[in-house]
């Protein structure tokens, strides 16, 4: 299930990159070769490069490809929170407890499923493993995602994430009272060293690998003992909320991984809601912002606490 790296020398002077990488692998499509540039996985010796880049011959090559699941999805029918649908894309309002795709252990009952099973067409789209998904959800993590219903999409997209252009809006309930009423936490994130399955701030100088993260954050709510803060990610590591807010010393209420074991809450789940989400539409280009309110165990979750005097 590992990714597969591949190292081919272009010689093709003149000829863009993305063209000269469908000619080499036949079984990819130009389309998916574009969307592996997008991704940061294709490396121009040893540097990223875009699809539009002439060649001057004689270049390295690395492609990481990533691993396809042994079988196809199978499109399972599930209630969908559609919030708004064109021809283009999908937004959904996620629940918790629901994971984004496919992925070892978890090979079906998946949101990719579900959306299969109302789209049919999206088969295929950014390939067999992901259909249509442009970013992701942790599987406890409720709100909003956008889904590409055809490769032009995606790649559109795919695009804005990469160039920081989408607005992500998140509510967090966190342990204590965070200081200051506004703040940016620029801490990179990669690896934790000591457990491969979590991830962390790394600190300068260290040998492990990392990449810029940076969260802004601004007090919606204070309580006795908690605090419900507005996050919204300038970047989009793995985990990235949940570690700032750990590393700042504010862990997100039910977070097991990077708060407290043992909850004394009764949140059933991390206190973590994807609330808002602004794009371009590709059709049009047209900016568009969508919102989903806090789910109803987290309104209780809520209406359990003191507000602060």
């Amino acid at each position: 299930m590992s990714d597969r790296q591949i190292v081919l020398t272009l010689n093709q002077p003149g000829e863009r990159l993305d063209r000269a990488l469908a000619s080499k692998l036949p079984d990819l499509s130009r389309v998916q070769c574009q969307r592996l540039i997008i991704q940061g996985r294709v490396k121009l010796d040893g540097a990223p490069a875009k699809a539009s880049r002439r060649l001057e011959g004689g270049e390295q090559v690395t492609i990481d490809l990533p691993a396809l699941l042994p079988a196809d999805i199978r499109a399972e029918p599930m209630p969908l929170d559609i919030r708004y649908e064109d021809r283009d894309i999908l937004v959904v309002n996620k629940p918790a407890g629901l994971v984004v795709h496919p992925s070892p252990g978890h090979d079906s009952g998946t949101l990719v499923n579900g959306i299969l099973a109302y789209c049919p067409q999206l088969e295929g789209v950014g390939g067999k493993r992901r259909p249509g998904v442009v970013h992701r959800l942790d599987k406890d993590t409720s709100g909003l995602i956008v889904i590409a219903k055809s490769d032009r999409a995606l790649l559109y997209l795919q695009q804005q994430f990469k160039e920081r252009q989408v607005g992500k809006r998140y509510l967090a309930l966190v342990e204590g009272h965070f200081r200051p009423d506004e703040a940016l936490i620029d801490a990179p994130i990669g690896r934790d060293p000591g457990n491969r399955k979590r991830m962390a701030v790394i600190a300068p100088g260290s040998s492990a690998v990392s990449r810029p993260a940076q969260t802004l954050i601004r007090v919606e709510q204070r309580y006795e003992e908690h605090t419900l803060l507005d996050c919204r990610p300038r970047t989009g590591r793995t985990h990235q909320i949940r570690v700032h807010l750990s590393y700042a010393g504010y862990p997100i209420v039910g977070d097991r991984v990077y708060g407290r074991r043992r909850q004394q809450n009764g949140v059933a789940r991390h206190f973590l809601h994807a609330a808002g989400l602004t794009i371009r539409r590709p059709s049009d280009k047209r900016e568009m912002e969508f919102e989903a309110e806090l789910p109803a165990e987290l309104e209780a979750a809520l209406a359990t606490l003191k507000p602060a005097n």
